[in-house]
């Protein structure tokens, strides 16, 4: 017999049903809602398509490079090193030592004899305080030609010297700028700052960008403090900001701008630029080119200090010249085409071997200072 239900207990089960079934909806809708807003990784947003070139391809647009931010540390770390020691290629510290003095060659298009003057710049490239005849010396440049794709052979020589230079020469904004056939903007004279007499060699009148003048001065304090200043004259500055057309009539009447020591297009103008006294030759003055001179400066305690620690305050040096250094800390300001300032005074010279490329000057200057 089957058994009886009365009206309330059906009525009862169909709320039950009701209960569950919007129970259940209630929590997929809850758990589709959880999964659609909760924080996800942010989808990547569509590139920028435009049909206009970048600024600096426009035509007659001038280029705006900014300069390399300086450098929290000097990437020189050796310390306390065992110069006699060292996984040095057989022979390679003796090569070394007997051609510091004696290797000829051309680093920039002109003859030379030996590699002492570039020596602190290349010991501090392979992160080394040793000499260049011991075997760390020889043993930590086989590491570093071995990292560069090159033979590791310890052995100093143009092969090995060239990618260190191009290296230098990029660290330089003015270089690369100069590379794309621009010569960068002058700042007014209103935005120059002076150097104090006794910060200018021989009672000059020296101006700078103030952010450059400010570095250098904390420069030398620090100069000062490590002990390596020990002449009056050590790292005062005998050449800063230089007007463009002044020195386009000195290049005109000298006939002296044919890329080595000077250019049309001259570092000088940006007002970042700045020659220091490092120390002179018998003979010579501060910036006298001579390699004589120019190995007394390589030789010196405040240049060698200078090679390790003046990155450290947004300085970089021009490797030919020991007295020459550009600050990077602020931008170049923009410039016009290298190609339509004053040719007069800058006759063609040979190029120097590199493999960087030379800039689109039209006057075969290879080095920019």
């Amino acid at each position: 017999m089957a058994k009886f239900q009365r009206p309330g207990e059906n009525r009862l089960k169909l709320l039950r049903r009701l209960a569950w079934t919007l129970g259940i909806v209630t929590l997929a809708v809850a758990a589709l809602t959880i999964w659609v807003i909760w924080p996800g990784k942010a989808p990547v947003p569509p590139p920028l398509v435009t049909d206009q070139p970048p600024p600096w391809e426009q035509q007659g647009a001038t280029q705006y490079m900014p300069s390399v931010d300086p450098p929290a540390a000097a990437p020189f770390t050796a310390r306390n090193e065992a110069c006699d020691t060292g996984a040095a290629p057989p022979g390679a510290a003796a090569i070394n030592a007997a051609s510091l003095t004696t290797m000829a060659w051309s680093p920039f298009g002109r003859p030379e004899v030996g590699w002492e003057i570039y020596a602190p710049r290349i010991a501090a490239e392979i992160d080394t305080a040793c000499a260049p005849d011991t075997r760390r010396f020889a043993a930590l440049l086989a590491q570093w030609q071995q990292s560069h794709g090159l033979k590791p052979t310890g052995v100093m020589e143009m092969g090995a010297f060239q990618p260190m230079l191009t290296r230098w020469h990029l660290q330089r904004p003015f270089v690369r700028v100069n590379n794309t056939g621009i010569c960068p903007g002058a700042p007014p004279a209103s935005g120059l700052s002076t150097a104090r007499p006794n910060e200018s060699y021989g009672g000059k009148t020296i101006q700078l960008r103030p952010g450059a003048l400010e570095a250098y001065r904390r420069m030398v304090a620090e100069a000062r403090t490590a002990g390596v200043i020990q002449r009056p004259e050590t790292l005062t500055i005998f050449s800063g900001f230089r007007e463009p057309a002044a020195d386009a009539a000195r290049c005109a009447r000298d006939n002296n701008c044919q890329g080595l020591v000077r250019t049309i297009c001259s570092a000088h103008r940006t007002g970042l630029a700045m020659d220091v006294y490092i120390a002179t030759a018998p003979g010579f003055g501060p910036d006298s080119s001579a390699d004589d001179n120019r190995r007394a400066m390589a030789r010196s305690a405040v240049f060698r200090w200078m090679v390790v620690n003046a990155r450290r305050f947004g300085f970089v040096n021009y490797a030919y010249e020991p007295w020459h250094w550009e600050w990077t800390g602020e931008p170049l300001l923009p410039g016009v085409p290298i190609k339509s300032l004053p040719q007069a005074g800058s006759a063609p010279v040979e190029p120097a071997p590199s493999s960087m490329a030379p800039p689109q000057q039209g006057t075969g200057s290879v080095v920019m200072r």
